[in-house]
C-alpha cells in the first residue's frame, strides 16, 4: 500500500484579502508546506536549545568562545562567496515595513538598500504578511504606486538604476503564522515569510540583474545559520535557480552570536553577504541571558548606552575585524531620528549626532550602515563616501590591531553610568506606547522623535525587569518596585487620554497595551519575547 500524500497547507481563520490569491497560489503554498516538513523539526531541537544555554548562562554568568570551533576561527584561508554586484556597495541602507508607500519611498530614498521588514518593522497580522509580498512582487514588476488618502500626494518609482536594491528580512525563527499550518501545526514565521517571497520573486529579481538577498534576525548560533543555509540550499534546488544565489546578511543582535561572528560566516558562506550590528536587541539579549548576573550585569538608561560604550565598542569593532578577514561587509547600526517639520534646533543636534556616529563607524571601518528615515540617507552617505570615496567598501582594511578578549564583550560594568528614576519612566512611556501601536498592526512608529521597532519595546520591558530584580535604587532614593512601576504606567495612561482626546484613546488598544506591558516587565517568569505573548492579543 502507497504512503498517503502530505495533507496540504491550511489556511486557518483568516479573513480574505485583495489579491492573495497571487501571492497564495498552490504552488507557493506547496513550496513552504514542503519547508515545513523538512526544516520545522531542526528549528524546535535548536529554540530547546536556546533555552538549555541560557540556563548554563545563569548557572555560569559567563560566556567564551567556542572550544569545539576552535580550528574554524584558527583557519585563515575560508571566505565568504564574492559579492555580486547588486551588494557590493552598501554604504547606506534604509529600513521600514513593506506598506505601500514606504515601499516606494524606500525604494526611491537614495540609499543603496532597503532592508524591506517583515520582522521587527512590521507587526504579523495577516495583511502585512500578505500585503507586503504583493508589495514587493508590485515593486519588481514596476505596477506599484500611491496615492496618501488624506494629503492627496502620489508617490511612483524612479527609474530602476536609481532604485535601492531590497534585502529582505522574515521573521525570527521564534515566531509562527497562525493562518498557516500543517496537520494543525502552525509553520514557522521565518519559514512562510521566506517561502513567499523566494518563491515568486527569486527568478524575476535574476532577471533584473539583482537577487534574493535575506537579512536573517534573532540568530543565536551558527547551528541556526547552518539551518538557514540547509533552507537555501534547498529553495535554489526547488525552483531551479544556481546555488549561491541566495545572499544573506546575519544580524548579530544576539550576546551569544556574538561570540560566533566567523563560524556564522562559515556556516553560510556560499551564501554569506555580511553583518551587521544592531543595538537595542542586542542589549535585549544581554539583559535577557544575564538577568541574574548580578549588580555587575545591570545596564543604565538603554540611551546611556551608546556605541562608544566599552563592551559595545569590543562588539563593533569584533565584527568588523571578523567580516573583513573573511571577505564580508560589515555594516553598522540604526540613526534612529525622525526629523521635526516643526522644530530646526532638535533637528540641527540631531542630525549632528547623526553624522558623529556615522562617521565613527566609516572611520572603523565598517562597509555601510542603517537609516530609519530618508531624511538622514545623505547625512550618512556624506560620512561614507568621505572615507571610501569612489571605492564601493573597504573590505580591504582588515583592522588586525583590534584584539577582543571574550571578557570584553560582557563589562557592562565598565560603564559608569547608572539606572535613573527618567530611565524609568521613558522605559513605561515607550513601552505602551509601542505595543499599543504594534497591537494595531503598527511595527514601526515613531516616538518622542525617534522611530522605534519591537527591539525597542524588548529593551524597555527587560530594564524594568532588570532594574526591579536587581533592587536598583534611583539618585532620587527611590527603588525600582512592580509598585512605582505600577504608579509610573497609570499616570502615563492618564497623560496619553489627556493628550489624544477621550475619543482616540477610547479607539485605541491604551488599556491592553499598558496591561501587556506590566505583565511581560513584572511577571517573575521573565517572557523571551514580547511579541510571543502580544502575538496572542494581535487581531488579524
Amino acid at each position: 500500500m502507497s504512503a498517503p500524500a502530505p495533507s496540504p497547507l491550511a489556511i486557518v481563520d483568516a479573513e480574505p484579502l485583495p489579491r492573495q490569491e497571487e501571492v497564495l497560489t498552490d504552488a507557493a503554498l506547496a513550496f513552504v508546506a514542503e519547508l515545513h516538513r523538512r526544516f520545522t523539526p531542526r528549528r524546535d531541537e535548536l529554540l530547546a536549545r536556546r533555552a538549555e544555554r541560557r540556563a548554563e548562562i545563569a548557572r555560569t554568568s559567563t560566556l567564551d568562545f567556542l572550544p569545539e570551533t576552535a580550528a574554524i576561527r584558527a583557519d585563515g584561508s575560508w571566505r565568504v562567496a564574492e559579492s555580486p554586484a547588486a551588494l557590493n556597495d552598501r554604504r547606506v541602507e534604509i529600513t521600514g515595513p513593506t506598506d505601500r508607500k514606504m515601499t516606494i519611498n524606500a525604494l526611491n530614498s537614495g540609499a543603496r538598500i532597503w532592508l524591506a521588514d517583515f520582522e521587527d518593522a512590521s507587526a504579523p497580522t495577516w495583511e502585512n504578511v500578505v500585503l507586503g509580498q504583493v508589495n514587493l512582487a508590485d515593486a519588481y514588476t514596476r505596477n506599484i504606486d500611491f496615492t496618501d488618502p488624506k494629503s492627496g500626494k502620489s508617490y511612483a518609482l524612479k527609474a530602476n538604476e536609481e532604485l535601492a536594491t531590497v534585502v529582505m528580512r522574515p521573521r525570527g525563527w521564534h515566531l509562527t503564522e497562525r493562518h498557516l499550518q500543517v496537520d494543525g501545526e502552525q509553520v514557522p514565521g521565518a519559514l512562510v515569510d521566506f517561502g513567499l517571497y523566494f518563491f515568486h520573486n527569486a527568478q524575476r529579481l535574476l532577471d533584473l540583474g539583482k537577487g534574493p538577498y535575506f537579512y536573517l534576525p534573532k540568530t543565536e548560533s551558527h547551528l541556526e545559520a547552518r539551518l538557514w543555509n540547509e533552507v537555501f540550499v534547498f529553495a535554489q534546488d526547488y525552483v531551479g535557480i544556481p546555488q549561491g544565489t541566495v545572499r544573506a546578511t546575519v544580524l548579530i543582535e544576539t550576546i551569544t552570536a556574538a561570540y560566533e561572528m566567523e563560524e556564522i560566516l562559515y556556516e553560510l558562506r556560499d551564501h554569506a553577504s555580511g553583518l551587521n550590528a544592531g543595538r537595542w536587541d542586542y542589549l535585549f539579549s544581554i539583559v535577557k541571558n544575564f538577568r541574574d548576573g548580578g549588580a555587575k550585569f545591570v545596564l543604565p538608561d538603554r540611551n546611556a548606552v551608546t556605541m562608544t560604550a566599552p563592551f559595545m565598542r569590543a562588539y563593533t569593532e569584533l565584527l568588523v575585524r571578523t567580516c573583513h578577514k573573511r571577505g564580508a561587509h560589515a555594516i553598522g547600526g540604526m540613526a534612529a531620528f525622525i526629523p521635526s517639520r516643526r522644530d530646526e534646533e532638535v533637528n540641527k543636534v540631531a542630525f549632528e549626532k547623526v553624522k558623529a556616529d556615522k562617521d565613527r563607524e566609516a572611520g572603523d571601518g565598517f562597509d555601510g550602515s542603517w537609516v530609519a528615515h530618508p531624511d538622514l540617507v545623505p547625512i550618512a552617505l556624506a560620512s561614507f563616501d568621505a572615507v571610501l570615496g569612489d571605492r564601493p567598501n573597504q573590505k580591504d582594511r582588515l583592522r588586525e590591531d583590534v584584539h577582543v578578549e571574550a571578557a570584553d564583550l560582557i563589562a557592562v560594568d565598565s560603564l559608569k553610568a547608572k539606572p535613573t528614576y527618567d530611565g524609568l519612566v521613558n522605559a513605561v512611556q515607550v513601552g505602551i506606547r509601542y505595543i499599543e501601536a504594534w497591537l494595531r498592526g503598527l511595527g514601526a512608529v515613531a516616538i518622542f522623535n525617534l522611530m522605534e521597532d519591537a527591539a525597542t519595546a524588548e529593551i524597555s520591558r527587560s530594564q524594568i525587569w532588570q532594574w526591579i530584580n536587581a533592587d536598583v535604587e534611583f539618585e532620587n532614593g527611590e527603588k525600582a518596585t512592580p509598585e512605582l512601576t505600577r504608579k509610573i504606567a497609570a499616570e502615563e495612561l492618564a497623560n496619553i487620554r489627556a493628550e489624544i482626546g477621550e475619543e482616540a484613546f477610547t479607539a485605541g488598544h491604551w488599556q491592553q497595551a499598558h496591561d501587556l506591558l506590566l505583565t511581560v516587565a513584572l511577571d517573575a517568569d521573565y517572557a523571551d519575547f514580547l511579541t510571543l505573548p502580544a502575538y496572542e492579543q494581535l487581531k488579524g
